[in-house]
């Protein structure tokens, strides 16, 4: 890469998100464009994630790209290795390579007001860009506790994220904090290996049985030889979470069949009635993420494992003390503690109009307008942005409703003629924010008496959607200027002056 290399958009990350945007880019005739990763491949949060028994909790065939389906997918909830080879795969059936820049670490990036364009620090030097379109996706940033003691722990640390896969587990004292979606799956997987498996869980959470087969060759031949009936499988799958979303976001007391269901499916592995009290959850099923496992809960049973109901309070040498005073010697601990979602560090790299990082517009809570686009930061998007996360579905149908109004933000721009910026209005983004806040009110991630990652410092949720995935396409099908300030380069600031005249704020009440 040039030192000073000037494209019509750069891309941040090269997940399902960037490499999305990516082939959009091409798909509308741009290929002036860069997609910059900070690491060695291509993949996002499946190429990080290689622990022990990694795995989507989506269908497989509905976790991929509706324009790339995958008629080889060998198990209907697709494992870590197959999600990732799909996305190399996607990225050479699209010819993106010649677009990636590796180890490209996007160190900061500032709008120049003047040029009318982003000026990108990276770790290989810099990039100019009239569009940033930042696809690192809110399951990047390994987030630790700070547990006191922990730096003088003689074993071995490490993130669920960050799995190191040089230490050998087997025959070891392994304490594994947390009982999230990554911990489910790492605890089956390890315990039969290790001398002792200690849990420390802060809060219980529901389970279902993963309903996980795999998918015969028939079925595969059938679906290269006849496409549509992937496309009907996928059509299928989608429907059924489709008409799911009502409980989650308006109803939550239909969920109670639900839960009788994850009762059972802990029932029939979990006959000891302590441990049954320890890992029922004392809230509404749906306000945290439903998760999926048949292997969690007998592995939970077994003698070498112990659940402490508890989280982890200090480390005081090899010893792991809980919040309950419980104490456990081990040799390793793994923290399976989720990620910097509500305050994402690539916010903390972006400077806006004002001089101001994200990271400061956010301080009280993120907002954008349509998941997208903030106030203060010009021709900057976001992919998976603020209230754009699902509880009950694929996270490539929001994905692909971005990228249509990606498109459309480029066509506007286009229209437009000359050098021209778009920046959302903040009347736009507020009133869209506030129509967000008050559909989620009635949701079971508010009202179900949980303490999520879906909710910020401030109690708010700032991350997930409160509708169908259906809904928002519909609201970001395309960019109406009146929600946004039309800028001009100042050369031709007068001719250009009435382009965002009478953009007031009635209309950004439309949609969410």
């Amino acid at each position: 890469m040039a030192e000073h290399e000037h494209v019509r958009v750069a891309v941040i990350g090269s997940g399902f998100g960037g490499l999305g945007a990516a082939v959009r880019l091409r798909r509308e005739g741009i290929t002036d464009f860069v997609v910059l990763e900070r690491a060695g491949a291509v993949g996002g949060t499946w190429r990080d994630n290689s622990y022990p028994g990694c795995a989507c909790d989506v269908p497989s065939h509905l976790y991929s790209f509706s324009f790339a389906p995958n008629p080889d997918w060998p198990r209907t909830f697709s494992g870590q290795e197959h999600i990732r080879a799909y996305l190399e795969h996607v990225t050479d059936t699209f010819g993106l390579r010649p677009h990636i820049r590796l180890d490209h670490e996007v160190r900061m990036m500032r709008w120049d007001g003047d040029e009318l364009r982003w000026e990108i620090e990276t770790a290989r030097g810099t990039i100019t860009a009239d569009v940033v379109v930042s696809a690192t996706g809110p399951l990047s940033d390994p987030k630790i506790p700070d547990v006191p003691g922990l730096d003088g722990f003689p074993g071995k640390v490490f993130h669920s994220a960050r799995w190191d896969h040089g230490y050998d587990l087997r025959g070891k004292r392994v304490a594994m904090v947390g009982t999230g979606a990554s911990a489910i799956q790492i605890v089956p997987s390890i315990q039969p290996d290790v001398a002792k498996l200690t849990l420390f869980q802060r809060t219980p959470p529901w389970v279902m049985p993963r309903m996980d087969r795999a998918i015969s060759g028939p079925e595969r031949w059938l679906h290269r030889q006849l496409p549509f009936t992937g496309k009907a499988r996928r059509g299928l799958l989608f429907g059924i979470r489709e008409l799911q979303v009502t409980a989650f976001t308006k109803h939550p007391r239909q969920l109670g069949a639900v839960e009788s269901l994850a009762r059972a499916n802990m029932a029939k592995a979990i006959k000891d009635p302590a441990l049954r009290a320890k890992l029922t959850p004392s809230y509404r099923i749906g306000c945290k993420r439903i998760l999926l496992s048949s292997s969690y809960y007998p592995a939970l049973a077994q003698r070498n494992v112990d659940v402490v109901a508890s989280g982890l309070r200090e480390v005081r040498g090899s010893t792991a003390v809980a919040v309950d005073g419980t104490e456990a010697e081990v040799d390793a601990i793994v923290f399976g503690t989720g990620f910097r979602v509500t305050d994402m560090p690539i916010a903390e790299r972006v400077v806006g109009a004002d001089g101001i990082t994200l990271a400061e517009a956010w301080k009280d809570g993120m907002e954008s307008l349509r998941g997208a686009t903030a106030a203060g930061f010009p021709n900057w998007m976001t992919i998976i942005g603020p209230n754009t996360g699902l509880g009950n579905s694929s996270m490539i149908l929001m994905i692909e409703s971005q990228l249509n109004y990606l498109a459309d933000y480029l066509r506007k721009l286009t229209d437009l003629g000359g050098r021209a910026a778009l920046d959302a209005r903040p009347s736009a983004v507020h009133a869209w924010n506030r129509r967000v806040q008050d559909r989620m009110k009635r949701t079971v991630w508010n009202t179900g008496g949980c303490d999520s990652w879906y909710l910020d410092a401030n109690g708010r949720n700032t991350t997930i959607w409160p509708g169908t995935p259906s809904e928002f396409r519909r609201a970001t099908r395309e960019v109406n200027l009146v929600e946004y300030e039309v800028i001009r380069a100042r050369a031709s600031a007068e001719s250009g002056a009435g382009a965002g005249a009478g953009a007031g704020t009635g209309a950004a009440e439309a949609g969410a």
